[in-house]
C-alpha cells in the first residue's frame, strides 16, 4: 500500500517538474538558460517517472530494466545538454546580459 502512494507521489513530482520546466522555457531570455531549464526539468521528470514505475511494478525482471534505464538516463541527459551548450558556445552564441542602468549620484 505504501508503494502505491510512493509511486503516485513520484508521478505527481514528474508532472510538477514538467510544468515548471515548460514555464522556464517560456520565460528564460536566452539559449543557455532555456537549455538549463529544459535539461534539468526533463531529467528530473523522467527520473521521477522511472522511480514511480519502480514502486508501481512487482519486483522481477522489469525492475532490473527500469534500473538500467534510470542509470542510462542519469548519464546521457546531462551529457546531451552539455554537448548542446558547448556547441552553442563554439558557434559564438552570446549569453544574455542584464542591461546596465547607470544612476546619477546626487
Amino acid at each position: 500500500m505504501i508503494a502505491f502512494y510512493l509511486a503516485w507521489f513520484f508521478f505527481g513530482l514528474a508532472i510538477f517538474f514538467v510544468i515548471v520546466g515548460s514555464v522556464g522555457l517560456l520565460i528564460m531570455p536566452d539559449l543557455y538558460t532555456r537549455l538549463q531549464a529544459g535539461g534539468l526539468s526533463g531529467s528530473t521528470a523522467v527520473i521521477s517517472i522511472l522511480l514511480g514505475a519502480l514502486f508501481w511494478v512487482e519486483p522481477g525482471p522489469l525492475t532490473g530494466r527500469l534500473l538500467v534505464l534510470l542509470f542510462f538516463f542519469l548519464i546521457s541527459s546531462p551529457t546531451a545538454s552539455h554537448i548542446i551548450g558547448r556547441y552553442a558556445w563554439r558557434e559564438e552564441q552570446m549569453p544574455w546580459r542584464r542591461p546596465v542602468r547607470w544612476r546619477r549620484k546626487p
